[in-house]
């Protein structure tokens, strides 16, 4: 029998259970499921505490004639909106009001005895058709019961069932190729010891004389600049912003001329700091956040003192251009910028102004009114972060901007986090959006048996739409901004997010369903909108039927070669990819093909002591060299090496390292992923160049220089390397081979 707690619970979106990765059925504990309730708001202490949030699930679930939001199909018109009618009135009229998005608005008035009864047939909801032809888009429907009634509004949500595909962006190409890459990891001439966006710029036209069709890059999302050892892009501060460590100071109008910037630039400690990064292996985040931020809020000053009055008013077109800049960020962009401001100020104060649960709690929220003298106080201060953010957009624009006019379909390929840090601006303006005290993670796997606890924050769904989806839609539109490709990281997400409740294991976690259908939607449409194609990163737990409604929708699948296997672990034959789905040979949190190849990654592993015991570190060291043996037989199958070309050692399955991958190997594997019919492929820069370094090693933190390493030479010496060239004219011939 049902308890009350299940009922709830189920009424929330927490699902009973789930099949691990080995088809075991997992049911989550009762101290779960309310531990994910409390965490939603739910009183559930008790039977009688289950009842009221109950009670107030339904109240929330029912009120008024309409929801709160309604995400309806474009292709099914006349669009229907469901309306709630009392039994008691029969005889009510329904007068509506559509304002559209357009800025037009259409009007009417209808009997409700007239219109048809709903999906839930109990007589009280009923569908309200409005006029053919909406245009997709974002509207605001207010509905009254007249007589003497009361109105009510929603936010009607016109939305396609398709994305934006390749066939769309490059109906002339059937199989598009682009290069992958790490922001930070750039070199540049004369760079600052990070990757810059004007970096970004000079890879994208590199690249597009070679072919490629677009860039792909790690999520360049808004970090922590007061604490700049949080580095890692997947737990960002904010997914609506980007990070400033990224700007090309020297690229900024102000820099010319300015006296102070160039003293700065002059000093001997500054120079010895920047000719440390730049020959350094690795970025070191806090030296150049020391030496970038002082001197990008001196071109703050410079431009304050050029552009805006006193009062910081506008009196040049450049000082317009900020104007208009920060009053469309509007009261996000305005919060944002106070909360970095905020962190730095109690980080200078007490060393530790990191997370924002430790400030005075008087500014722990936005809406308080020391945080409101604050901001009025220190206006130029909160100014600055919305100009360093005008900056990065700015700079991250021209490189789009540059991709295109250098003729790439896709231009620039993003990647959207799936979650923000607790300690984040984001979870501090809406800390109602954002479920505190639970971590998002994954269930144990093949990857790990133990399971996962990203420690980033998930959305409450409860919230999502009585807030019109506004938080899903910023998030998804500001990471298409300047893209040709968006690449959504852990897609299942809009399905469903497995959390963990703080301090347990992954193990005690529970999934918790979000509204799939609604979410998916609203993706196509931000994608329609802004030619955006969409990929979604589908590895680990997938639920039954979520790819053959992603490949309804458009989105492509996520491939990478190292996970392809068919029957004894054989990697998959080239032609039997999905044509619908973007093929890669590894990510970020995997090793790099001359790494996988020799071993570098189970090495690694053995130093930093992460095997359990030493069974499990000879079974991965055999089984590397199983793969070795499979790798070469796949390419022999595919007439990409000939059997004398095998290297005798990577037969030796007793030792975890093994020789180093040569080019004829590296071109021939880059020419099988090429053959396959994957709309989209991209090839790492690092397998490139050959590096063996895995950029993110997953379970572990400052263990390995995660997020850090950079490539080992300049974009100008990687373009002009024969080798280099050999192994992208092969990709680019087999992708534009119309054998497929």
């Amino acid at each position: 029998m049902s308890t009350l707690l299940d009922s709830l619970a189920e009424r929330a979106g927490i699902e009973p259970g789930y099949h691990d990765i080995w088809g075991t059925y997992r049911v989550p504990s009762e101290a779960t499921k309310r531990r994910l309730l409390t965490a939603m708001g739910l009183a559930c202490g008790d039977d009688a505490a289950c009842r009221d949030s109950l009670d107030r699930l339904a109240a929330m679930q029912a009120s008024g004639p309409v929801p709160p939001t309604a995400v309806v199909p474009h292709e099914a018109q006349p669009v229907a909106v469901p309306v709630r009618v009392p039994p008691d009135r029969p005889d009510a009229v329904i007068a509506w009001r559509l304002d559209l998005e357009d800025g037009g608005s259409l009007e009417g008035r209808v009997a409700a005895a007239a219109l048809p009864v709903g999906a839930g047939g109990d007589g009280a909801g009923r569908m309200l058709a409005l006029p053919d032809g909406l245009a997709m888009g974002y509207h605001d429907l207010t509905v009254t019961l007249d007589p003497q009634g009361t109105a009510a509004s929603c936010r009607l949500i016109v939305a396609p069932a398709r994305c934006w595909t390749p066939e769309d962006a490059a109906p002339e190409v059937p199989r598009l190729w682009g290069i992958s890459c790490q922001l930070y990891a750039l070199c540049g001439d004369g760079d600052w010891g990070i990757g810059t966006f004007r970096d970004l710029g000079d890879l994208a036209e590199r690249a597009a004389a070679a072919g490629a069709a677009g860039i792909g890059f790690n999520p360049p999302h808004a970090l922590f600049p007061a604490d700049p050892e949080q580095i890692s892009p997947y737990s960002p501060s904010s997914r609506l912003y980007l990070n400033v460590l990224y700007i090309d100071p020297r690229a900024v109008p102000e820099f010319a001329g300015c006296a102070e910037a160039a003293a700065m630039l002059a000093d001997g400690d500054v120079r010895a700091v920047l000719a440390a990064g730049r020959r350094g292996a690795i970025v070191d985040y806090p030296r150049i956040a020391g030496v970038v931020l002082p001197l990008l809020n001196c071109l703050y000053r410079r431009f304050r003192t050029l552009n805006l009055d006193t009062a910081g008013r506008a009196l040049t077109p450049r000082g317009k251009a900020f104007e208009d800049f920060r009053s469309a960020g509007g009261e996000p962009l305005r919060n944002f910028a106070l909360f970095h401001a905020l962190q730095a100020r109690f980080a200078a104060e007490t060393g530790d102004g990191f997370a924002w649960h430790r400030w005075p709690a008087a500014y722990r929220r936005p809406d308080m009114p020391a945080v409101r003298a604050f901001a009025e106080a220190e206006a130029a201060t909160v100014d600055f972060h919305i100009y360093l953010q005008w900056l990065a957009d700015t700079q991250l624009g021209e490189a789009a901007a540059r991709a295109r006019a250098a003729g790439m379909p896709i231009g620039l390929y993003r990647d959207l986090a799936v979650g923000i840090g607790a300690d984040s601006a984001s979870a501090w303006a809406a800390p109602d959006t954002f479920v505190a005290g639970i971590s998002v993670g994954a269930p144990p796997d093949l990857l790990n048996h133990l399971g996962q606890s990203w420690g980033i924050l998930p959305i409450n769904p409860l919230t999502l739409a009585r807030t019109g989806y506004a938080t899903m839609v910023r998030a998804i539109r500001a990471n298409m901004a300047h893209a040709g490709a968006l690449r959504i990281d852990h897609v299942m997400g809009l399905m469903h997010l497995f959390w963990v409740p703080a301090g347990e294991s992954a193990t005690d976690g529970a999934y918790v369903r979000y509204p799939f259908d609604d979410l998916l939607r609203i993706v196509a449409l931000e994608s329609r909108r802004n030619r955006c194609i969409v990929i979604g990163e589908d590895l680990g737990t997938v639920p039954d039927g979520f790819r053959p409604r992603m490949k309804a929708a458009g989105l492509l699948s996520y491939c990478v070669f190292q996970f392809e296997r068919v029957g004894d672990r054989l990697f998959r034959r080239a032609g039997d990819y999905p044509e619908t789905a973007l093929v890669t040979a590894g990510t970020h949190d995997l090793p790099t093909l001359a790494g996988f190849w020799a071993g570098d990654d189970l090495a690694l592993r053995r130093r930093l002591k992460l095997y359990p015991d030493r069974a499990m570190q000879d079974s991965d060291a055999g089984e590397r060299g199983g793969d070795r043996q499979r790798l070469l037989a796949a390419l022999l199958d595919a007439g990409l090496i000939e059997r004398r070309a095998v290297p005798s050692a990577v037969t030796d399955t007793t030792d975890e390292t093994g020789p180093e991958i040569d080019e004829a190997l590296l071109v021939a594997l880059h020419r099988y992923l090429a053959r396959t019919p994957c709309r989209l492929m991209m090839v790492q820069i690092e397998d490139v160049v050959g590096q063996t370094d895995q950029q993110n090693l997953p379970g572990t933190t400052h263990e390995h220089a995660n997020w850090q390493r950079r490539l080992d030479r300049p974009l100008s010496e990687i373009f002009t390397d024969p080798r280099v060239g050999r192994l992208l004219q092969a990709v680019d011939e087999e992708r534009r081979d119309s054998r497929d």
